[in-house]
């Protein structure tokens, strides 16, 4: 006997069908630890203006679910950074970790060899608990020597293949080296002014996004 069922029956049956299916499970928010110095800490600038509070706000209005939490601390080096990332991969539980750090080690002459060993075992820590890594790239200026500055903006390059992490060559690309950099930076000439975190922040998007 042929059988016909009307449109209201298979509706029901679809709908009995899917009221059997499990719910699926909400995504839970991924957890971006950003671990840097100065040019992550906001110096200097009004708070919320800074390149990873800009990174906060990106990705609200991209709707991706992710948070962030800003260990940055002004003046921090490698070594400084490596004695606490533990304590903050056990506390937040990151799925991502940003490691910007280094401009502090060149800028007190401290060895290239131990910024890159720490640098290294901090990325390895980072994998072994489970995140991805990025590693966030700096250069320095001229006067510190031509064979100084290749050696430092190497070891970024070479932490990162080494450990698999994902890079950003150049922090301060678009600003440090754009024609007005002179309006672009605090009194200091270190620190960038609040303008110029939105370009910060371009040049860590791209490669921060495909971690997520």
């Amino acid at each position: 006997m042929r059988r016909h069922f009307t449109l209201p029956a298979l509706a029901l049956g679809c709908l009995g069908l899917a009221g059997s299916m499990p719910a699926a499970a909400a995504k839970t928010p991924a957890t971006v630890l950003v671990v840097g110095d100065s040019l992550s800490a906001e110096y200097g600038l009004p708070r919320g203006t800074g390149w990873v509070a800009l990174l906060e706000q990106r990705l609200a209005h991209e709707h991706i679910a992710a948070h962030v939490v800003n260990a940055s601390i002004s003046g921090d080096t490698t070594a400084g950074g490596r004695a606490r990332l533990r304590a903050l991969l056990k506390a937040h539980g990151p799925q991502v970790v940003v490691l910007e750090l280094g401009g502090n080690d060149a800028l007190r002459g401290l060895s290239l060899a131990a910024t890159q060993a720490n640098l290294a075992e901090m990325a390895r820590e980072a994998k072994a608990a489970g995140a991805r890594v990025l590693i966030v790239g700096m250069q320095m200026p001229p006067n510190y020597g031509r064979q100084y500055g290749e050696e430092f903006v190497a070891l970024f390059a070479k932490v990162a293949k080494d450990q698999g992490a994902a890079l950003v060559p150049f922090l301060l690309k678009g600003v440090a080296d754009a024609p007005n950099a002179d309006t672009l930076f605090q009194p200091d000439r270190i620190h960038p002014r609040e303008v110029a975190h939105p370009t910060m922040l371009g040049n860590v998007w791209p490669v921060l996004k495909p971690l997520l």
